[in-house]
């Protein structure tokens, strides 16, 4: 039995407020997650021998340390099957960019074996064997935009209005441990409501949309983001420790593009109302970049991935798992 081409999507963090630390050194937060359309993609081989293994090597990651395996292997041990599998993986999503590609990898391994060994979990079971491979890991099973609190474990679905992003990563990958144990990092921020973000969410800012009185773009004027709520706790000590992401930030802020770092980094969005201005957005500066390659320019950030991605409604493996 085989299961090929099983979507795993990034997510943003629409805002991250670290609002206390726990006594075992896990920090409380508030954040929003959101899915996007930028996704790795999963194939599984069913084994008979019960043996989990990995086709395609993830650069610095062991196999044994691989979220993809240990998914697998949590599944197998949960639920007694004596079925094992083969799974490849095609990475799309960056590695240290805050986007939640090896949590989503995880989590789309564990909704797909369920579903291709018949184990038949539930959510919330699924969920459960989420959390310990990562904080982002059930957020994914969850399957919806999410209100999260807590760890990260505390879910409450959100409707959120139809957006889109340009996702930018500068040249950088941020370990998110580290961030973390900085002694600069804010903890303290002051808890808000589910109410807070969504009335946030109703409108949008005149004149925030990069367009001008006539509803027309102006030629080789890169289009300006949304407002977005609140902030990112983590970011003032990336920008500290990283200064090729805040390099970026001010470049791109400069460029009419006010953006938000997801996660603990390294990669920025913007927020726009239209899939469009997202893409118009991603090809002026990628001209730019292609122009600054060819004259030698030192004046403007590297970026290891630049694109326009749309916020989705939900996981696209949302109805894989019956209850």
């Amino acid at each position: 039995m085989t299961l090929y081409d099983v979507p795993a999507p990034a997510k943003l963090n629409l805002f991250l407020h670290v609002v206390g630390r726990r006594a075992d050194g896990y920090h409380l937060l508030q954040t929003v997650f959101r899915f996007i359309d930028l996704c790795d993609t999963l194939h599984f081989d069913v084994r008979s021998d019960g043996v989990i293994s990995r086709a395609t090597d993830l650069p610095g990651v062991p196999e044994d340390q691989d979220l993809t395996v240990r998914a697998a292997r949590a599944l197998q041990k949960a639920t007694g099957t004596r079925q094992g599998a083969q799974i490849s993986l095609e990475k799309r999503i960056p590695q240290g960019g805050g986007l939640g590609g090896g949590s989503s990898d995880a989590a789309s391994v564990l909704i797909a074996l369920n579903k291709l060994w018949n184990t038949g979990l539930s959510r919330q079971e699924l969920m459960a064997l989420a959390l310990p491979l990562g904080a982002d890991v059930p957020v994914f099973v969850f399957g919806q935009s999410a209100f999260a609190q807590g760890i990260g474990e505390d879910l409450t679905a959100v409707t959120l209005p139809e957006r889109a992003y340009l996702v930018a990563q500068p040249d950088a990958s941020v370990p998110t441990v580290g961030i973390f144990s900085a002694p600069d990092l804010t903890r303290d921020t002051s808890y808000i409501t589910i109410a807070d973000f969504l009335a946030s969410q109703t409108f949008l800012p005149s004149g925030s949309l990069g367009k001008h009185p006539g509803g027309e773009h102006r030629s080789g004027e890169t289009p300006s983001g949304c407002a977005l709520y609140g902030k990112n706790d983590l970011e003032p000590v990336v920008y500290r420790l990283y200064p090729e992401v805040l390099g970026a930030s001010r470049w791109l802020a400069e460029r009419g593009l006010p953006v938000r770092m997801s996660g603990s980094g390294a990669c920025l969005f913007a927020e726009f109302s239209e899939t469009s201005q997202a893409v118009l957005a991603e090809q002026e500066i990628t001209a730019i970049m292609r122009g600054a390659d060819k004259t030698f320019s030192q004046t403007h950030p590297r970026f290891r991935l630049v694109q326009a991605c749309t916020g989705l409604a939900e996981h696209p493996l949302r109805n894989w798992i019956a209850r």
